[in-house]
């Protein structure tokens, strides 16, 4: 009866409209619901695809900030601790702890491709960030032991020379602290590139939020390390080590809290599979096909999946580009009648294209390396020069030699606000693009500032050194060192960020944080190497240039060679910068970098090769 009923009356508007009505009504709210779904492939708590009504954006950016915040007061209290801590308390010579604090920065730093390992090929960024934390908090934990602990450090150095640590001690002390080393470098991969997944690229609103947070992401950096080389050194002068460890160690565990609470407002991206193993392939494919006489005689003879996702788990499809066309062969069909399965015989496009986009970023990273040993020097041979300077501010205070990095912090603090919020707009109006500049011009100047920051150190040091009381110089002259160190910073860092993430594909996100991140490590590990090479071409610990007594080191002659490393480097870096072809092919280019802005009534297209020859020349 019902169906008659529907079939009589199937031309009667009265009857047929209503029922059109809500059809359409239905096909809007689909639509309207639709548009305010990811496109990135991002899921929220549930699985389900990520709403931007109810997640991401600024409404879990946050939590990433504070966390960020709380870890690295946490990292940089016990970094610019490290070095008096290993003199005084440990009875190491001054060289020996600069080397070890290097060598364990550079472990921190280096194992971030460990995390971003685990994080792309099975736990995904938060749960990667959350177990490693707990690493890092057992190791903050066993720090704090080492210091509070009597028989876990040798006596106290009455005559010289001192009773040296036993290796039973110095063992526990590198096992929490390469537990430290292993938490950052499981955390610090992901963190950036997780907040980063909070916004949709393809969002024109949220794409631009994205890179105002990669500048708060930085500024939280700041903050944090603001917190620890003043707030916990202090504690630490005023209340012993142990105070000094165990407050850090609550602000870790805080951090964890505090990252646990934004749980249901986050974008998650879901593992991917290992990056690593599918470069692989494409390598032996490719070297295979090549000695089987494979030639690439037009791009359709190469081979993609015919839907609309790629093969790779979670991520999109990647056009063909030209470049490093050796790498096509392993996309070649050898066999049209048979298609397999199996990534050592055959890959996509896509896959190829996604080594190819890692392949890219080597050389801008390569050329990066160098303001890392710049770095470096803030954790160790800065702070040395600070603690036999007169750092008196009134009658009864005393700058911390610790918390004389501050200078550096505060640079970040103050110029990441003032860059965001109208340096930018000045130079958007200027370049038309949408940041000011591209990310590659901001690494440059980055580059270009720390070869100043580094001839400042020599100058400063020289007139220390050759003063007739070097111990009553002002620690304010060292002001200009850390001014530039820091600002160089606040261009490099974020630019890095900017471009390592625009650059990377949706399954190679954490790797190429971790890669970006690592060549902080490298630096360190550099800058150890360096100073051993030093201290034994010019005499050793005890007639070189850098010997346990500043005042008769030349530690200004280490500068200068210092100075001249990052000098060569920026030329290098120019060239490099220059001639890169981003993964639209073009030079100079990246993508998000290329765009259209309506300027004086007309489009213009700016590339990152006009901007960046104008900065050359």
């Amino acid at each position: 009866m019902d169906r008659s009923i529907h079939v009589d009356n199937l031309h009667d508007k009265s009857y047929a409209q209503p029922s059109f009505d809500g059809t359409m009504d239905m096909n809007k709210n689909v639509k309207k619901v639709t548009k305010t779904l990811v496109t990135n492939g991002c899921v929220d708590y549930k699985g389900n695809i990520a709403d931007k009504r109810t997640t991401g954006g600024w409404k879990a950016s946050p939590f990433i900030i504070v966390n960020e915040v709380a870890e690295r007061l946490a990292f940089f209290a016990v970094a610019v601790s490290m070095v008096a801590y290993l003199v005084f308390e440990m009875h190491q010579s001054l060289p020996d702890a600069a080397t070890h604090v290097n060598d364990w920065i550079g472990a921190a730093y280096v194992l971030t491709l460990l995390g971003a390992f685990l994080a792309d090929a099975y736990f995904g960024r938060f749960l990667t960030i959350i177990i490693f934390s707990c690493i890092y908090f057992v190791g903050m934990i066993l720090l704090t032991l080492s210091a509070s602990i009597d028989s876990l450090r040798p006596p106290q150095c009455i005559a010289r020379p001192c009773i040296p640590a036993t290796k039973g001690q110095t063992a526990f002390l590198y096992g929490a602290l390469y537990l430290i080393a292993l938490g950052t470098g499981g955390i610090k991969p992901c963190v950036s590139t997780f907040g980063a997944d909070q916004f949709d690229e393809s969002d024109k609103k949220e794409s631009q939020k994205k890179y105002a947070f990669f500048n708060w992401f930085f500024f939280a950096i700041n903050m944090g390390a603001l917190l620890g080389i003043t707030l916990l050194v202090y504690v630490q002068q005023e209340k012993g080590w142990t105070w000094g460890f165990v407050v850090p160690t609550a602000a870790m565990f805080v951090s964890i809290v505090i990252l646990v609470a934004g749980f249901t407002n986050y974008r998650y991206q879901k593992p991917m599979g290992s990056a690593f193993t599918r470069f692989v392939q494409v390598i032996v494919v490719s070297i295979r096909n090549h000695f089987r006489g494979v030639v690439v005689a037009s791009e359709s003879e190469l081979y993609e999946m015919k839907t609309k996702e790629s093969d790779i788990f979670g991520a999109r499809k990647l056009p063909h580009t030209k470049q490093y066309r050796f790498l096509d062969k392993a996309a070649v069909v050898t066999d049209p009648e048979i298609i397999i399965n199996n990534k050592w015989k055959l890959c996509t496009v896509t896959q190829v294209e996604e080594f190819k986009s890692f392949i890219r970023i080597l050389p801008i990273w390569a050329s990066t390396i160098a303001l890392s040993i710049s770095f470096a020097q803030l954790s160790t041979f800065f702070l040395t020069q600070a603690n036999i300077m007169d750092r008196k501010i009134t009658p009864h205070f005393t700058i911390p030699a610790g918390s004389v990095p501050v200078f550096t912090a505060v640079n970040g603090l103050l110029l990441v606000p003032v860059y965001e919020k109208f340096i930018v707009p000045h130079l958007r109006s200027k370049t038309g693009h949408e940041r000011g500049i591209t990310s590659l011009q901001r690494i440059g100047v980055g580059l270009f500032v720390s070869i100043f920051a580094l001839m400042s150190a020599a100058l400063v040091e020289r007139m220390r050194r050759q003063s007739s009381n070097p111990t009553s110089l002002s620690i304010f002259w060292l002001f200009p060192q850390f001014f530039l160190v820091g600002t160089a910073e606040v261009f490099s860092y974020v630019g890095q960020l900017e471009f390592f993430y625009d650059e990377a594909t949706d399954g190679t996100r954490s790797i190429s944080s971790a890669l970006f991140l690592s060549e902080i490590g490298i630096g360190s590990w550099l800058s150890s190497a360096i100073v051993k090479i030093v201290e034994s071409a010019t005499g050793g610990v005890e007639k070189g240039w850098l010997r346990n007594n500043l005042n008769k080191s030349k530690l200004d002659y280490f500068y200068w060679i210092l100075t001249g490393i990052n000098a060569v480097n920026f030329l290098v870096y120019l060239v490099i910068a220059w001639r890169y072809k981003g993964r639209n092919g073009e030079r100079g280019t990246i993508r998000d970098e290329s765009m259209v802005f309506e300027l004086d009534g007309r489009f213009k297209k700016k590339n990152d090769t006009d901007e960046f020859r104008g900065m050359a020349s």
